[in-house]
């Protein structure tokens, strides 16, 4: 196995503008990574984004800051559970240190527009002619070109830090189907109008955004960056990326955990499953049963741990639920393990991945199934993915029509700036980037207000200041 050599770590921890310390700060460059990303505007925007149930509801549940930091937390104890297991002492210069993966963690969903995943699909519809839309790559250019702590490099992070929120290592180019989108031959359908499914985006980043990504792989060998950048041929779908680094994997992985089981922990609150269906879909698979037989609870007598679990899931103590969520984050963290991606690369940041084992990620699977049949797939909550979809597509259409007269005076000049040095072919798409760029870093609630002025009679004043 090829160690990690001093001058791997120095690239590894290389930002694109060289920026020196301050006087007296003692941090590392990891930390540095971590503390721009949580003092940045993206980030605190996430307070402000839909997770899974519409914001104003309840002030319960998550938002997407929340679900970040619970992802972050979750990622730490992956990272420090395989730091102190013998059985992956091998591997432990490779992964990464707390600052670290707490800071790709804490990203990973800034590039995520208002509404969730409905924001998503209307922007990759607005953009299909222009580069596309995707939240995983709009993560990388707001870290890499947009956020505001340098003039061109964004938060301008070190090149790790970049490798492991890059998801998905592939350019819309090369992984869109364009027969996969639905055709618009029906004259009579208003233009935003159409299945959420049949527009969604690849999984991939920007064409425009490929000097980041040529920065990332900057310190590996070619034919390494070659294997893991490959993606599988599909026929009727777009395409898709097969490997993600090791810390992409962790942070992944976590991910993974808190939206099956905080999820799960929001729609119980809120009474959206209950018990029957629980036991039900529990029923129809009775060897997941065996799983949770092997936690440690405090049952009682003549009771089994599945029982054990589900009362405590679905009792009148929030306390109960809490501990029976608790046990369940703790069993899929300490089921983690490190496996060869399969990627033959010699460099095992690109060929290691961290994953559950089989039978804990088929428990963690089953949960997530029951959370997106019940809750995600819920009609009222695709009634409101679907208004901020058509909210989002008719805010960019008034704005791509007439961008000197509606945009922000500071979002005009980026917008008048962007076709500079470009050939005449690719002015346009640069112009629409900068028109995306903006909706997609509008929250919710500034995004409805934005549509209000323009759509509502008796909503907006000149003197509204949004």
């Amino acid at each position: 196995m090829k160690m990690i050599d001093d001058v791997f770590k120095e690239k590894m921890e290389a930002r694109r503008k060289y920026q020196p310390y301050r006087s007296g700060d003692v941090r590392s460059q990891f930390d540095r990574d971590e503390a721009r990303l949580i003092h940045s505007a993206a980030f605190r925007r996430l307070q402000s984004k839909t997770q899974v149930l519409g914001l104003g509801e309840s002030d319960f549940y998550r938002t997407r800051l929340t679900h970040s930091m619970e992802v972050a937390q979750i990622g730490r104890g992956i990272v420090q559970y395989l730091e102190k297991s013998g059985e992956f002492s091998e591997y432990k210069e490779y992964l990464p240190d707390m600052a670290l993966i707490s800071a790709i963690c804490l990203a990973h969903d800034i590039g995520h527009p208002p509404f969730g995943h409905g924001g998503e699909v209307a922007l990759n519809y607005c953009m299909r002619n222009h580069g596309g839309f995707e939240g995983n790559g709009q993560t990388l250019r707001i870290l890499g070109k947009l956020d505001k702590y340098t003039e061109q490099h964004g938060l301008n992070p070190t090149r790790r830090m970049l490798l492991g929120v890059l998801k998905y290592p592939a350019a819309y180019s090369s992984l869109v189907n364009d027969s996969f989108y639905e055709s618009e031959s029906n004259s009579d359908v208003p233009y935003w109008l159409f299945k959420a499914d049949a527009q969604k985006p690849p999984k991939c980043y920007y064409d425009t955004d490929k000097d980041i990504v040529e920065f990332i792989f900057e310190g590996f060998d070619e034919e390494d960056v070659k294997k893991f950048t490959a993606f599988e041929p599909k026929e009727e779908k777009h395409q898709c990326t097969r490997f993600k680094s090791l810390d992409c994997t962790i942070m992944n992985l976590a991910d993974n955990i808190s939206y099956s089981l905080h999820d799960l922990e929001d729609a119980l609150s809120l009474g959206m499953i209950s018990r029957e269906q629980w036991q039900k879909h529990f029923n129809d698979n009775d060897g997941l049963f065996d799983i949770i037989e092997n936690l440690e609870n405090e049952k009682l007598e003549k009771e089994t741990n599945f029982d054990c679990i589900t009362r405590k899931l679905f009792g009148d103590e929030s306390y109960e639920r809490k501990d029976a969520i608790g046990r369940l984050v703790n069993l899929m963290i300490t089921n983690a393990e490190i496996v060869d991606n399969g990627s033959d690369c010699e460099n095992l940041l690109l060929g290691l991945e961290v994953k559950l084992k089989k039978e804990i990620e088929n428990l963690r699977e089953h949960i997530f199934i029951l959370v997106k049949k019940v809750v995600i797939k819920d009609v009222n909550v695709q009634q409101l993915e679907f208004k901020g979809q058509k909210l989002v597509i008719e805010l960019f259409q008034v704005l791509a029509k007439d961008p000197e007269r509606f945009l922000p005076n500071s979002t005009k000049l980026i917008w008048k700036e962007s076709t500079k040095n470009l050939p005449v072919e690719r002015q346009e798409s640069a112009q629409m980037r900068v028109i995306c760029d903006f909706i997609a870093g509008m929250t919710d609630d500034y995004a409805a207000k934005f549509y209000e002025k323009f759509f509502t009679p008796n909503k907006g004043s000149i003197f509204d200041r949004l």
